[in-house]
């Protein structure tokens, strides 16, 4: 319990010194103060403090009885890879040397502490040395070739949310390391994952930009079909994550769209995409979960809906004027799988049906719902959002490693129901200040 006021404690006055220093920068006099002390308040100045300033949090833990006192000192350090962002962009001080400071700066910062908790016992030292193994080889060598093909090597979305797990997995481990009966050791899980997103950053920094949407599509698309095959032989938890997984894609495969460009076949290749894992995925889990002939039944309708509802939005909502900008004429296809799986997690086959129908119902309505990447999101503040979808990859690897489905499925039912209220929220009160 000590361990945990400590963390609370360290966290709540770290974030708030990241809260009044981001307020503070908004004024110019206090950007014109940090220009003026470039050899303190740099942004590369900062990378080099809070790389020191972890190494004796480091120190204090593995190597002195003060590990209380390391943890307040770590916690500020991860706090100040935010900073450093912050007085790079609102003071205009970005530079290429930055780019490829700043990342090196974050694994100096976590990497020290894991392969210490590694070789305490509490994380798998494996895993570990290929995530160091990963890490560096990004650092040097695929920033070296890069830099020969000129192209940039700053931190991606990836890249981010990586490190944010990695920050919060040290964090974990500490809680571990003090309450071994008490914490749920997910560790490893935590730390497969981070493996897989400084694998995907690296991989995306070679890419060409317009290719991002179709990549990511043909990811979701792919995650559909393995969902199948997870459902037909039994699986269904696993084929309703990766059908989760094949949302994250959708989610950015239009992001990237919209900021990059695309090729001709993505706006099919992405129709495509949702109609598998968001239309025939469900509908399988609504087969498979049992109830006989009805429930085929139901899972024609909703492949029906489905295909109604993307076949509406290409062929006539994507034309009309009066549909602003980022607005969805009927629920989302992705959200209304949700509904569907959320329920075919906690709930009978009887239950599962109405929530089915009522997923219908909602997607082929003319009730208006934001869209989640293009309006709800512009009101999260980027670090929030970094944080949030690194809560959620944190948030899976538990219910991996506990089992708890009904939990899962409650999630997921909450979480479509916030997007649906909150949307619909954003929606009220952008008409309300049109109106006056």
């Amino acid at each position: 319990m000590e361990r945990v006021l400590v963390i609370s404690l360290s966290a709540a006055v770290g974030t708030g010194f990241f809260f009044w220093f981001s307020l503070a920068l908004k004024k110019q006099p206090v950007r014109d103060y940090v220009l003026s002390h470039q050899w303190l308040l740099h942004p590369n100045s900062i990378c080099y403090w809070r790389t020191a300033v972890a190494g004796m949090g480091f120190f204090l833990y593995f190597f002195s009885p003060y590990q209380s006192a390391a943890i307040f000192v770590y916690t500020f350090a991860a706090i100040l890879d935010g900073v450093d962002g912050l007085v790079a962009r609102r003071c205009n001080l970005v530079s290429r040397w930055g780019e490829w400071l700043d990342p090196l700066c974050d694994k100096l910062t976590y990497l020290p502490p894991m392969i210490g908790f590694a070789y305490s016992g509490i994380v798998s030292v494996k895993l570990v040395w290929i995530l160091v193994a990963v890490e560096f080889s990004g650092q040097f060598f695929a920033r070296h070739i890069l830099g020969w093909l000129k192209r940039s090597g700053a931190a991606n979305n990836f890249g981010k949310i990586k490190a944010i797990i990695c920050f919060g997995l040290v964090i974990l481990c500490a809680l571990i390391d003090k309450n071994p009966e008490i914490i749920i050791n997910m560790a490893d899980t935590i730390l497969l994952a981070a493996i897989i997103l400084s694998t995907a950053s690296m991989a995306f920094k070679f890419i060409p930009n317009r290719l991002y949407a179709d990549i990511l599509s043909s990811l979701n698309f792919c995650c559909g079909v393995i969902s199948l095959v997870l459902t037909q032989n039994g699986y269904f938890v696993r084929a309703i994550c990766i059908i989760i997984m094949g949302q994250l894609f959708d989610l950015f495969d239009g992001r990237m769209a919209l900021k990059h460009g695309g090729t001709k076949y993505g706006p099919l290749m992405d129709d495509i995409a949702d109609f598998v894992s968001f239309g025939l995925a469900p509908a399988y889990v609504v087969v498979q979960s049992g109830g006989g002939r009805f429930s085929w039944l139901v899972a024609a309708v909703f492949i029906l809906g489905v295909a109604f509802r993307l076949a509406r939005f290409v062929r006539v909502d994507k034309k009309r004027n009066d549909l602003p900008e980022g607005v969805f004429n009927g629920l989302p296809s992705p959200a209304g799988a949700l509904l569907v799986l959320g329920a075919a997690l906690v709930a009978g086959p009887a239950v599962l049906w109405i929530h089915t129908l009522v997923s219908v119902g909602l997607m082929v309505s003319h009730v208006r719902f934001a869209h989640f990447g293009r309006v709800i999101l512009k009101q999260v503040p980027k670090p929030v959002f970094f944080l949030i979808s690194a809560s959620i990859i944190i948030t899976l690897a538990y219910l991996f490693k506990t089992r708890d489905i009904q939990m899962f499925g409650y999630l997921i039912l909450g979480a479509v129901i916030v997007y649906m209220f909150v949307g619909r929220a954003i929606l009220s009160r952008a008409r309300e200040n049109q109106g006056s």
